[in-house]
């Protein structure tokens, strides 16, 4: 029977245990008998994301991989689908990632208050010749990983003024440019501010919060408190 582990768990197995910093891989592609080394680190994400999946089925790692396009990559507890999530992000150089998409993540997180405390698994490596290098890993709540920007209380993907996807601070060094959120509460309070200054969103902004604090406590039995953003935003001033 495969034996149920949390987030943490996984995340010292990997580091502690595998040693995964500072391990290193080479990708080849095969046809017939002509073999080459795959330089495009394009699909490195992918792969780390399957190679992980097989190696928690081999470490006889409760889990369900998920795989479609939408949250979570992985459920950690096979029998109640509403806990522990495991998100996996994979980036060299800065990190640029999507953690989500932004409508979708401020509707869903009203009527799944769990996707909350899903964990991010992430993983930061360098490429070079067809050899990849998992330089660090860090396992990370959302709010640790998302800061203001200078537009808005939450860092994002903005186009022509359209919000496409929440974007990671650089929580990883004092050079970024806005520090991350210290709690849960901080980060809610940065993202009803910017449904309520982002105009496709404004419309739904009222109300927002309450329905999303009504099925937190719902689901958890905590009472959240939730500042206003103009009382804290000077906690995350630019640096």
């Amino acid at each position: 029977m495969a034996k149920k582990v949390t987030a943490e768990e996984i995340y010292l197995a990997l580091t502690d245990e595998f040693n995964i910093v500072g391990a290193t891989g080479e990708l080849q592609f095969r046809i017939n008998d002509f073999t080459i080394v795959v330089e495009q680190n394009n699909v490195i994400g992918n792969l780390i994301e399957e190679w992980l999946a097989k190696w928690l089925n081999e470490k006889g790692f409760a889990n369900i991989y998920n795989h479609k396009q939408e949250s979570p990559d992985f459920w950690l507890n096979p029998d109640d689908l509403n806990k522990d999530w495991l998100e996996i992000k994979c980036f060299t150089g800065s990190a640029n990632f999507d953690i989500n998409n932004f409508t979708s993540y401020i509707n869903e997180i009203k009527v799944k208050p769990y996707k909350l405390h899903s964990k991010y698994l992430i993983f930061k490596y360098s490429m070079k010749n067809g050899v990849v290098t998992i330089e660090n890993c860090w396992l990370k709540n959302v709010w640790e990983i998302s800061s203001p920007s200078e537009k808005y209380p939450i860092k994002n993907q903005n186009k022509r003024g359209i919000i496409y996807n929440l974007r990671p601070s650089t929580w990883y060094s004092v050079k970024g440019d806005f520090p991350s959120f210290t709690c849960l509460e901080h980060f809610l309070a940065a993202m009803e501010q910017t449904i309520y200054k982002y105009g496709p969103t404004n419309s739904m902004a009222d109300g927002w919060l309450d329905t999303v604090l009504f099925n937190y406590k719902k689901f958890y039995g905590v009472d959240l408190v939730v500042p206003r953003w103009i009382d804290i935003k000077n906690q995350y001033t630019k640096r």
